[in-house]
């Protein structure tokens, strides 16, 4: 079945760095667009960024479009997500996940499957 095992989470102070990580089993990892999304605290799963399979397209919510980047390496079967210059109201649990076929693309802001979850807190 799929695996998405995120990691790389943890405590930053705004203005800080991580970088996350999704590993991936149990399909076809490379024939799928991947996303990122998050969830605060009290508040509804928001759609962060997607890739395509091959890792040619992106998109970005606009409240991270600039500070967040999104990749892949197909070859190891990894997501990641580079987030850059965080800001408090990025804390959340973030979760990345596949889409429900192979032929959705980047503009799809839905998911098939999520992992369980890694949790990002900026604070001083």
């Amino acid at each position: 079945q799929v695996q998405l095992v995120e990691s790389g989470g943890g405590l930053v102070q705004p203005g800080g760095s991580l970088r996350l990580s999704c590993t991936a089993s149990g399909f076809a990892f490379s024939s799928y667009t991947m996303s990122w999304v998050r969830q605060a605290p009290g508040k509804g799963v928001e759609w962060v960024s997607a890739i395509s399979a091959s890792g040619g397209s992106t998109s970005y919510a606009d409240s991270v479009k600039g500070r967040f980047t999104i990749s892949r390496d197909n070859a190891k079967n990894t997501l990641y997500l580079q987030m850059n210059s965080l800001k408090p109201e990025d804390t959340a649990v973030y979760y990345c996940a596949n889409a429900p076929g192979t032929y959705y693309g980047v503009g799809y802001k839905g998911y098939g499957s999520r992992g369980q979850g890694t949790q990002v807190t900026v604070s001083s």
